[in-house]
């Protein structure tokens, strides 16, 4: 079976795009995630959201545990559409895949407009733990326990057979993170839930040390995955995007 492509279009493609916001999901997500985004977007934005591969349409491919290989991937694709000022938005695993997808830009000469991350700490603290070493159950049970499993689907053996080769490679690609040596030289926004265990206030702080632009930190209602259900983080990103000029 040939490789699919790893970017997907959510929502309609503008005529005459204005801006591109690219979306990068946690470990266990898919692209899919992001299209509520597509109708809180202003017109004229170019919705794109990376599908990594063993997930939805790409199911049949073997993941890839490497954060650096996926963004670089990414880079690659993005690269070879017409150019548009860009906001990378990342979360949790998402966020360490777009601060090297950005790098990636810069180096290319195709620096991103802004950089969001969101549940992550900052790459030089991101790494470390075994949760990808654990078995099947107690992995599956701590990505449910921070509310990375809907309620009504943790007990869906199925489900949960099809879903743990792709969660346990984005954890490994997490745990086992080496960043890039480089700064970005664009602003960076990075969020985090307020009740969420594993991103505390100083992580966000961290962030300035990847950039020579300017840092802005925001804390959201919620835990780990306050993302999927705050409907305003899509506002604070709107004010963000670039509605002209020139970039990716």
């Amino acid at each position: 079976m040939p490789r699919r492509t790893w970017l997907r279009t959510l929502g309609n493609t503008p005529r005459a795009p204005a801006a591109r916001l690219v979306c990068f999901p946690h470990s266990g997500g898919s692209a899919g995630g992001f299209l509520p985004w597509a109708d809180a977007l202003p017109p004229g934005t170019h919705l794109l959201a990376a599908q990594y591969p063993g997930r939805a349409d790409r199911l049949a491919e073997p993941p890839v545990p490497d954060v650096r290989a996926m963004s670089a991937a990414l880079a690659g694709e993005l690269l070879a559409l017409a150019p548009l000022p860009s906001v990378l938005l990342g979360h949790s695993l998402g966020a360490l895949v777009a601060f090297e997808t950005a790098l990636a830009l810069q180096a290319a000469g195709h620096a991103p407009h802004r950089l969001c991350v969101s549940g992550c700490k900052a790459p030089a603290g991101a790494a470390g733990g075994r949760t990808h070493r654990a078995p099947d159950d107690e992995l599956w049970s701590a990505v449910a326990g921070l509310g990375g499993v809907a309620p009504d689907l943790e007990d869906d053996h199925e489900l949960r057979e099809l879903l743990l080769p792709a969660l346990r490679s984005d954890v490994t690609a997490h745990e086992t993170y080496r960043p890039t040596s480089g700064r970005l030289h664009c602003p960076v926004d990075a969020f985090r839930g307020a009740d969420d265990p594993l991103v505390g206030a100083a992580d966000l702080a961290g962030w300035a040390a990847v950039t020579s632009g300017r840092l802005v930190t925001d804390v959201r209602p919620g835990g780990h995955f306050y993302v999927g259900g705050t409907a305003d983080l899509a506002a604070a990103v709107t004010a963000v995007l670039p509605m002209a000029g020139t970039g990716v």
